[in-house]
């Protein structure tokens, strides 16, 4: 009872830590943002690397709330040769809102602040908008089928407009997140699916299609995620209470160019039946290959019991 009350106020604690960090580099954050907005290149490039600074320094504040609170073990392997100077796409399981936290602590100072694609509606989200905007998280433009059987001249132009808010990225490095599966894990959709995986969902190929369309040029290295909870997948507030004990990470790393130029990905995915169905292959290949990483790490946990 005692130990559930200590943990319980380590947890309350914790989550105001978050809270005024979080308010503590927005402030700033939302004034760089303001100034991004002069329309000048090079000034809105060093605004970018300030901003980005910002945003890391929120995530080490975060880490450092997280080694007093929590005192969970983070076992990574897999991050030698990661440089914050190279292009990242970024891709992982996802089963709780904990993997984000997880993924910004593991790759904080060793590749590039990581970002998500976001619809282009969010840019209207008052403040947040502007800050992810300022932030370079890229925005999507994807119309409709419904809006494109009316408007077949738009076939096409989501991508080419994504590209082009993208092109910043040639002279800035940066690391895109995308968590594959759509949505976060349970047993009642891993069911649902018919239980192709043990300890995944089925992978959804459209939205790390649109990220290579979009950038394949630009992203030079594919980073395969594998995050696994030994004593089960936890919710936020188990990880601020101190009761996730563990958390392993493996990460491998892949050539984006090798898989554009063996031509399993090409720039025709979304008109080519052949090609869509061979990138799906390949990605429900890569997703068999980490449910048995997982499954090997679920065994390693129970001989070790």
């Amino acid at each position: 009872m005692f130990s559930t009350i200590i943990s319980s106020l380590f947890g309350a604690i914790s989550i105001l830590g978050y809270f005024f960090n979080t308010l503590f580099w927005l402030i700033p954050i939302l004034i760089c943002s303001f100034f991004k907005l002069i329309p000048i290149k090079i000034w809105q490039t060093f605004m970018s690397y300030l901003l980005d600074g910002c945003a890391t320094f929120w995530i080490s504040v975060n880490s450092a709330n997280q080694n007093l609170f929590s005192r969970t073990q983070f076992e990574a392997t897999g991050l030698e040769g990661l440089s914050p100077k190279d292009w990242y796409l970024v891709i992982s399981n996802h089963q709780s809102w904990v993997d984000i936290l997880v993924l910004q602590r593991v790759f904080n100072h060793k590749i590039p602040f990581l970002k998500f694609f976001l619809k282009k509606e969010l840019i209207w989200v008052p403040f947040l908008g502007l800050a992810w905007w300022a932030l370079d998280f890229p925005f999507m433009h994807r119309y409709s089928k419904a809006l494109l059987a009316k408007k077949p001249h738009l076939k096409g132009k989501d991508l080419e407009n994504t590209r082009k808010a993208c092109e910043k990225f040639v002279f800035k490095p940066v690391s895109i997140m995308n968590f594959v599966e759509g949505t976060r894990l349970t047993e009642h959709k891993r069911t649902r699916q018919g239980a192709a995986f043990q300890h995944l969902l089925k992978p959804k190929a459209g939205g790390m299609a649109f990220v290579l369309g979009a950038m394949g040029e630009q992203l030079h290295k594919l980073l395969d995620v594998t995050i696994h909870y030994p004593e089960g997948t936890p919710t936020f507030w188990d990880f601020v209470c101190g009761k996730v004990k563990k958390v392993q990470v493996q990460v491998k790393v892949l050539s984006i160019q090798d898989l554009i130029s063996n031509d399993t990905f090409g720039a025709d995915y979304f008109d080519d039946h052949k090609q869509r169905v061979k990138f799906q292959r390949w990605l429900t290949e890569l997703w068999e290959r980490k449910d048995r990483d997982l499954q090997a790490l679920s065994e390693q946990k129970s001989q070790n019991v």
